[in-house]
C-alpha cells in the first residue's frame, strides 16, 4: 500500500498528495512516466529508464524538470520512505498547471513531479512464471506516436479489461494488417517453429520496452538465434513458446493466446532461462 508520495518537491502522506485541477496532465494526458523496478531496495536499470524519460519529454516538448541525478534522488528517497524492498516505483511528469486551452501555455509552465512507490507481491509473479499467464489478442486502437510513454493509456486499459473478462493477464494489440504490435503493458516475444526468437523491431508503433533492451544484451551474449521483426497472430498460435517482458514482471512466460495453448501448454526452455539470467544483465544501482 503506498504510504508516501512525492509531489512537486514535498513528501507527502497519500491521502494529502494532490495536483492542481488545471494540470494539463489531468486535463489532456500531457505527461510523461516511467515505471522502473526495484529489487533489495535498489533502483534497476535507473540509466536506461531516466534516459527514455529524457527523451519522452523532448518530443513532447516538455522542460526537464531537474537534473536527472536529482530525480534518482528523489525516487530513492521515496522508495526508502515507502519501505520498498522489492516492488516498484512510479515517476509521472506533465507539463504542468494553466488555464485550460490546447495549444501549450504562453508563458511558461513548471512542470508537475509526482513519484511513489510500491511493494510487489514476488512470490505471487514467481507462482505466475511457474504456471505461465494468458493473453488475448485485441485491435490496437491507440495514436501513432506510442513510442513516447505518455500518460494517455486509455486504449490500454479498455485492452486490459478486456482481457479481464476474457480470464486473461495480458492483451497483445494487433495492426490492421494483423501483427502484433506488443501488450498493453508490455513487449510481445514468440520463439517461433524454428526455434527463432522474435520480437517487433523498434519504431513509433511500439514502446521501447528497458527490460526489452537488456534482454537484447543477454540474447547477445547467449547467442539465441534471433530476429526483430513483426510476426502474425498466426504464427503466435503456432509458435513453440511466447512470453512478454515488462518492468514489473521480468520476462513472464505466455502458455495461452486467446484460449489457445501455446507448444505445449507450460512454460518452456527459452522463456524459463531468460527469466533466470535476465538478473545478471540488469543495472542494479
Amino acid at each position: 500500500m503506498y504510504r508516501i508520495a512525492y509531489v512537486d518537491g514535498r513528501y507527502l502522506p497519500h491521502a494529502r498528495a494532490k495536483v492542481s485541477v488545471e494540470d494539463r496532465g489531468y486535463q489532456f494526458a500531457d505527461g510523461v512516466y516511467e515505471v522502473c523496478e526495484v529489487k533489495d531496495g535498489k533502483l534497476v536499470d535507473e540509466r536506461r529508464h531516466l534516459a527514455r524519460l529524457e527523451r519522452s519529454l523532448r518530443e513532447l516538448r516538455i522542460a526537464e524538470p531537474m537534473s536527472y541525478a536529482a530525480l534518482g534522488v528523489v525516487m530513492r528517497e521515496t522508495v526508502r520512505r515507502n519501505r520498498v524492498t522489492d516492488g516498484i516505483v512510479y515517476l509521472q511528469v506533465t507539463r504542468g498547471a494553466a488555464p485550460r486551452d490546447f495549444q501549450f501555455p504562453v508563458a511558461p509552465t513548471r512542470p508537475t513531479v509526482v513519484v511513489t512507490a510500491r511493494n510487489s507481491d514476488i512470490a505471487r509473479l514467481d507462482k505466475l512464471a511457474e504456471d505461465g499467464v494468458a493473453v488475448v489478442t485485441v485491435p490496437d486502437i491507440r495514436w501513432q506516436r506510442v513510442d513516447i510513454k505518455s500518460v494517455s493509456l486509455l486504449p490500454n486499459v479498455l485492452a486490459k479489461q478486456a482481457a479481464r473478462e476474457q480470464g486473461a493477464r495480458e492483451a497483445w494489440l494487433v495492426d490492421k494488417n494483423g501483427f502484433v504490435t506488443e501488450g498493453a503493458s508490455s513487449n510481445a516475444w514468440i520463439v517461433n517453429r524454428e526455434g527463432k526468437l522474435l520480437t517487433r523491431a523498434l519504431g513509433t508503433g511500439i514502446l521501447p520496452g528497458i527490460t526489452r533492451s537488456v534482454l537484447l544484451d543477454l540474447i547477445a551474449d547467449q547467442g539465441i538465434k534471433f530476429e526483430e521483426r513483426a510476426f502474425t497472430v498466426e504464427e503466435a498460435y503456432a509458435a513453440r513458446e511466447a512470453f512478454v517482458t515488462s518492468a514489473s514482471q521480468t520476462v513472464m512466460p505466455v502458455v495461452r493466446i486467446d484460449g489457445r495453448p501455446v507448444g505445449n501448454g507450460a512454460p518452456g526452455l527459452v522463456a524459463t532461462g531468460l527469466r533466470r539470467e535476465y538478473r545478471r544483465y540488469a543495472a542494479i544501482s
